[in-house]
């Protein structure tokens, strides 16, 4: 099977973009990251259409306008980035020059990653919640239970802005929480493998 044929029966529109860091609500809409969309305008599933700008296609071509990459090359990275194999005999030895992405397209991955990382935090502020709720009231609180109750609303607030406020609200706020983001991904980063540890040892000692 050759490259194009692999991802595109392996990987559908919403599954690449939602990878990529693009917000897609339940229906399948998205403001679209191709023009300076102010409401959800773009419809994504197998294929993805645009009704403000137009733009359509399938998952290499959403990939290819958002990177700014030929569409071989956007073939290439979504294979690569999702363990796709494929028949590489046409692959050819040099790669051509990548395209520098627009200072549009690179405004629009900072932003898709400031909501990622804030999301992210955000459920885990609700997982601690009820996971370190004091069950009687004369009990000491566990610091990620504060931790929630003082984070969470300022959070979502947050979330709000980059969901629902104006081009120049979004931008001014990936702005000023840009060194926060990278602190938050850090945390979020250093749970993750303290819980898959804290696993791992579980799953040892019950196989002893």
């Amino acid at each position: 099977m050759n490259l194009f044929e692999a991802v595109k029966q392996n990987v559908t529109t919403r599954q690449a973009a939602e990878r990529y860091g693009i917000r897609i609500r339940r229906n399948g809409m998205a403001v679209c990251p191709f023009h300076n969309d102010k409401n959800p305008s773009m419809k994504l599933d197998r294929r993805f259409h645009c009704f403000g700008c137009q733009a359509d296609g399938d998952a290499v071509d959403f990939v290819s306008r958002l990177f700014g990459l030929p569409s071989k090359e956007a073939a290439m990275k979504i294979a690569d980035d999702f363990g796709i194999s494929y028949d590489s005999r046409q692959k050819p030895s040099i790669r051509p020059k990548i395209r520098e992405p627009t200072p549009e397209q690179k405004y629009q991955q900072e932003e898709n990653h400031c909501y990622k990382v804030l999301s992210d935090y955000f459920h885990l502020l609700r997982k601690w919640e009820k996971q370190y709720a004091p069950q009687r009231t004369d009990e000491v609180w566990h610091p990620l239970f504060v931790e929630a109750l003082e984070k969470k609303s300022y959070i979502e607030y947050l979330l709000d802005i980059l969901l629902y406020d104006t081009p120049e609200e979004k931008k001014a706020l990936v702005a000023e929480q840009r060194k926060e983001v990278m602190k938050l991904e850090q945390r979020i980063a250093g749970h993750t493998a303290e819980h898959d540890r804290g696993r791992s040892q579980r799953k040892s000692g019950l196989d002893r």
